[in-house]
This record gives C-alpha cells, sequence and structure tokens, in this order.
C-alpha cells in the first residue's frame, strides 16, 4: 500500500489507530468466538450509515464482500471495528466508514475502468471490482502486492490487474473513468487529471498535516475540471508523493 476519503465540507471524526506489534497481547481485542454476521451488521448500521452513506447497493455490497478475510490474521476480530488496522510496513486499511463513502462519491457503474493507487490488503480493491468493469491497482510494497493478490484469488474477485511500482505520480499512459488514491498527497499530480476519460473523476486527500481535504476532482468538458470538497480529515501520505514547491529565500 503506498499508504494510505457535497457542496459542504464535513469534518471526520478521528479514527482510532491500532499500533499493537503482530503477534503481542492485544487488550481491546476480543477473545471469545465471535458472531462475524452481526458485527457487519453493526457495522453497517452503526459506523456506515451515520456516515452518509445510504446508497443500498454499496450496503448490500459490504455484505458480499467478506472484510474479514482481508485484514490479518492478529486483527480479524477486529474486522469491523471503526480502526485503521495495521498491515505492517507502516501500512493501515481504511476505516470501514471511509471505504464506503469514498464508494458512494465515486458513483461506479458497470463497465466503467478503475485505478486505484495504494493496493494495501486489496478490500478495497475488491469493492471496487465489484462495482466497475476492470480495476488496475498498484502497489509499491511487493509484500502487500502478493497478499492482496493472493486475497482477491480466494475470493473469486476477477477483472483485477496488480501492479508493483510507484504510481504516486501517475501510472502509465492509459485512461480511465474513476482514479482514486488511497494515500494523501500535498498536491494532486496533473498526471492523474490528464487520465481521466471524459466524465471521469479522481479521489483524493490533498494538503498537509493538520488540513487535509478529501476531493473529488471531476472532469466535466475538454481542459475544464470540477472539484467538490467532500469533508476533511488526515492520512499518511502516499510514498513518494508530489511535495508543493517550497519558496527560499
Amino acid at each position: 500500500m503506498q499508504t494510505r476519503r457535497r457542496s459542504r465540507s464535513v469534518s471526520e471524526p478521528p479514527v482510532q489507530r491500532l499500533a499493537y506489534p503482530t503477534g503481542s497481547a492485544r487488550r481491546d481485542a476480543p477473545t471469545t468466538a465471535m458472531d462475524f454476521e452481526q458485527a457487519r451488521f453493526n457495522m453497517v448500521e452503526q459506523q456506515v450509515r451515520t456516515w452518509e452513506v445510504l446508497d443500498q447497493d454499496i450496503l448490500d455490497l459490504l455484505f458480499a464482500v467478506r472484510r474479514e478475510d482481508f485484514v490479518p490474521a492478529a486483527y480479524r476480530l477486529l474486522a469491523f471495528a471503526d480502526l485503521e488496522i495495521p498491515l505492517g510496513d507502516g501500512e493501515r486499511m481504511w476505516a470501514p466508514k471511509l471505504e464506503a463513502r469514498v464508494l458512494q462519491e465515486l458513483k461506479l457503474t458497470p463497465n466503467e475502468s478503475v485505478l486505484e493507487i495504494g493496493t494495501g490488503s486489496g478490500y478495497f480493491t475488491a469493492l471496487l471490482a465489484s462495482r466497475g468493469a476492470h480495476v488496475v491497482s498498484v502497489e509499491i510494497n511487493q509484500r502487500l502486492s502478493a497478499d492482496a493478490n493472493a486475497k482477491l484469488a480466494r475470493a473469486g474477485i476477477g477483472s483485477v490487474e496488480l501492479a508493483n511500482g510507484d504510481g504516486a505520480r501517475g501510472w502509465g499512459s492509459a485512461t480511465y473513468d474513476a482514479i482514486v488514491l488511497t494515500g494523501s498527497t500535498p498536491v494532486l499530480p496533473d498526471a492523474f487529471v490528464k487520465q481521466l476519460n471524459p466524465g471521469g473523476r479522481v479521489f483524493a486527500v490533498v494538503g498537509e498535516r493538520p488540513v487535509m481535504r478529501a476531493q473529488l476532482v471531476r472532469w466535466v468538458a475538454p481542459g475544464a475540471l470540477a472539484n467538490r470538497t467532500l469533508f476533511e480529515t488526515v492520512l499518511d501520505p502516499l510514498t513518494n508523493a508530489t511535495t508543493p514547491a517550497r519558496f527560499e529565500f
């Protein structure tokens, strides 16, 4: 994962992050058997719906794609918690409500193509593939890319092409209907805008700590873009993300 969200701005409540080393004792982790379906239902009703995700197709998809199969085994019992779950190497999964909200904002339709920068666990890749025709997902961390590939295969998710490399400033020369950056970027590179098909859109969290804004940039006409701020949040930046030019005396 290259570390990795309206017309009015909405601030996102802070999301707790887990920082326990894998294999260590975790005080917050449940120790008894878990009813995954009840936990999934609670996630949708208590986290996702309350974050303005009301598209029934999206909600149904959260029941169909098993999130617990994409989280590291050590955190499987926390798969439905409002947390950024560690993936190792300093990387984390998005919180469930963010995954659902971004998917809703993209408004993907069948036969659309998607470029994802930062595969991570592969879960959001699976959600994208379940909404669009073909997903190209680029991951700079080779271990994460390999793990995601195995999980996507086990889940029977097709129409996905995984690539291992640095996509923080664009990827290849193909164009797409939707592009998603799963880590923040201080500035949005023009390369992504140039890779949009007519009517295409880019989701990116733009800015630097402590102020970052989730934005949806849409192609509306040749040379014309519409930029909408969705909400405020904080994400770790993509590896090798474009940084703004600094004025020096």
